[in-house]
């Protein structure tokens, strides 16, 4: 039994069943125990690896991406380049390289990390320690002015809420106990949770993500009044359905209730949800990644590196490359979607 274990069972012996999404902050965030709070959970040596840790490509072109926004909407003379979970700071150092020889870029960047882990932090501080960058704890203290954001497997990890409907109307799934043991059970019957969900049938299963519409509703907000764009790249869907909560350890799955605080917990996006708080009419159409970075020319970009390589590390470069765009990869797994103008030219990558 893990230390976070025994206190979740605790607490649910004292007061009762507690949320889904109580239970993944918990895991994830505890102060003293919680997986974020005491781990780099990032690459061979952790439990997962980003696209940022795959190839150096991905922040180049996202990096490359942002720049030429900033130019299309007339360069302004300071601005905002912020990460939502930067990691090990990798994807922002890519694309601070990729965009040094943009004319006036780095001399206007205000570089604003949001991170709630102490342990990453201090990763991110040597990764990034050329840069100057700020750490905030939420996207809600971003300043106000015009604002480039990534957000990449940054709302997948946000805690989630499970309802399901049966024969009686709706039921909110539930954390409590069954034989001494972390389970999930059900709740009262209660009203449909969202109107996007009145005509599913007896049977479905929907998540919804309490805190991920007022951060989209706030970064909408921000590039509304001052302009930019927030590039969001997650694994989901649009109106995502079903119990896609899983947890990683050791880079194989487990149970999600087997190891609190040892593992990481993640849950598939609802883009459209993110769109609803964000307003239709400033958000992209949903994209793959593959597709994505085709676009922004990630196979012209990975033959000149090619041409550097041999052995070993061309076939690295090879996979990783397959890795991010096909199909049976992670090319239509993961979905981007960003929050721009509407007055505004989409960001390159975008149809």
């Amino acid at each position: 039994m893990t230390p976070l274990e025994d206190l979740l069972i605790r607490r649910i012996r004292a007061t009762g069943p507690i949320t889904l999404a109580d239970y993944m902050a918990e895991c994830l965030l505890h102060p003293k125990h919680g997986y974020y709070s005491t781990r780099d959970p990032f690459g061979a040596g952790g439990d997962f690896i980003t696209a940022p840790e795959i190839s150096q490509m991905f922040g180049e072109l996202l990096g490359l991406s942002i720049a030429q926004t900033w130019l299309d909407q007339g360069s302004p003379a300071r601005f905002t380049l912020a990460e939502l979970g930067p990691g090990r700071g990798t994807l922002m150092a890519d694309v601070l390289r990729a965009t040094k020889g943009v004319p006036g870029f780095h001399a206007a960047v205000n570089v604003v990390l949001i991170e709630a882990s102490e342990t990453l932090r201090g990763v991110q501080a040597k990764t990034l320690a050329a840069y100057a960058p700020t750490w905030m704890d939420s996207a809600a203290d971003l300043p106000d002015q015009p604002l480039f954001l990534l957000a990449n497997e940054f709302f997948d990890a946000l805690p989630i809420d499970q309802f399901q409907r049966g024969p009686d109307g709706w039921r909110q799934r539930m954390v409590g106990l069954t034989d001494g043991t972390l389970s999930l059970g059900l709740a009262d019957p209660m009203p449909c949770p969202d109107p996007r969900f009145t005509s599913d049938a007896i049977g479905t299963v929907v998540e919804l993500c309490p805190s991920a519409a007022p951060i989209a509703a706030h970064l909408a907000g921000l590039i509304r009044q001052h302009g930019g764009v927030a590039i969001i790249i997650d694994y989901g869907g649009w109106r995502s359905k079903g119990d896609t909560l899983q947890a990683l350890r050791n880079h194989a799955p487990e149970n999600p209730f087997a190891n609190p605080g040892m593992a990481d917990l993640t849950a598939h996006v609802d883009f459209e949800a993110l769109a609803v708080a964000a307003g239709f009419d400033i958000c992209s159409p949903l994209t793959d990644q593959g597709a994505f970075l085709t676009r922004l020319g990630i196979h012209p970009r990975a033959a000149r590196l090619a041409t550097r390589l041999s052995g070993q590390a061309l076939e690295n470069h090879l996979t990783a490359t397959r890795r991010l765009t096909h199909a049976a990869e992670m090319g239509t797994l993961f979905k981007v979607m960003a929050i721009c103008p509407a007055q505004c030219p989409p960001p390159p990558g975008f149809a």
